[in-house]
């Protein structure tokens, strides 16, 4: 322990003197006199043993420093770092002794951070160029709750192919993002040309289901058609690249579902009572014509 002196601490280490440090065997029978008046020998109060020194003692500011490294196989960087972490846990090292996780996982940690950054700048970005196209705040919305919602879909294909979750992966994921969203613009324009037309909430939201699912379903699955090499990691250097096909993928897979259900749910829910923009025209939206005639959309 560092002694005090005039409010500074000095740290103390003492040392024996040469003659009793020239072997093991005289560090042993070094005799020590206890408060009470008795005497031991080293050896009878400790173990001694003699380890390999130390090549060099590197210092960083004025702080002894040991740097640890590893090479993994088997397990990803990011299980390896939670395992020591554990360990150190479990060591119940001294308060003076500090553990820095540096190097690879130190990048990814940056990296990650700068990513989730990126992330909530698209969610932004693309919730201010839907409310620039459509002037109101129900199909941004609808249209982002979607994509959001889609991050389960990335997240499940990613846990069933056991992928880990990296920065490959985290660029799928944003890319996912945008996507949904041009799905939800498809499916929200053809509503909004429906009700100018002069039909109900529901009734517009069901037709432009009905025309938009061939687009909607042809996208997403020439998108993961194309994917799909990728995913697979066939040819040379392509499982660098392998986890961001496979959260593309899942993303796609769960966004079909969610651009054809949740983004019409939400954006019905949202401007059900809103007035038409005029009285609709029985004949085209009667219940016994259910195909809409083309002349009613052919001004696109």
């Amino acid at each position: 322990n560092p002694v005090i002196s005039n409010g500074k601490p000095y740290p103390i280490r003492v040392r024996l003197g040469e003659e009793t440090r020239r072997s093991l065997e005289t560090i042993e029978n070094t005799v020590f006199n206890s408060s009470s008046g008795h005497t031991a020998s080293l050896g009878s109060l400790a173990t001694v043993t003699q380890l390999p020194p130390q090549n060099e003692i590197r210092r960083e500011n004025l702080q002894r420093l040991v740097v640890v490294t590893a090479r993994l196989e088997g397990t990803d960087l990011g299980t390896a770092v939670q395992r020591v972490r554990q360990r150190v846990a479990a060591m119940h090292l001294s308060s003076s002794v500090r553990v820095v996780y540096g190097g690879t996982y130190e990048e990814q940690q940056k990296s990650f951070a700068e990513l989730s950054r990126v992330l909530v700048m698209s969610l932004v970005l693309v919730f201010g160029v839907l409310l620039s196209e459509f002037r109101n705040f129900a199909a941004p919305t609808a249209i982002l709750t979607s994509s959001v919602l889609s991050i389960a879909g990335v997240v499940g294909a990613l846990l069933l192919t056991g992928t880990t979750f990296n920065v490959s992966s985290f660029m799928g994921l944003i890319m996912v993002i945008g996507i949904v969203a041009k799905n939800g613009i498809l499916l929200l324009d053809a509503d909004e040309r429906y009700r100018a037309e002069g039909a109900d909430a529901r009734t517009a939201m069901l037709h432009a289901a009905q025309r938009r699912l061939r687009p909607i379903l042809m996208t997403a699955l020439a998108a993961i058609t194309g994917m799909l090499p990728l995913a697979l990691a066939l040819g040379q250097g392509s499982q660098m690249l392998q986890p961001l096909a496979i959260a593309v993928i899942g993303g796609l897979l769960i966004s079909m579902l969610l651009s054809l259900v949740v983004t019409p749910v939400v954006y019905f829910l949202l401007t059900r009572n809103q007035e038409r923009s005029h009285t609709p025209d029985p004949e085209l939206w009667s219940d016994e014509k259910p195909a809409l005639r083309e002349a009613s959309i052919r001004s696109e």
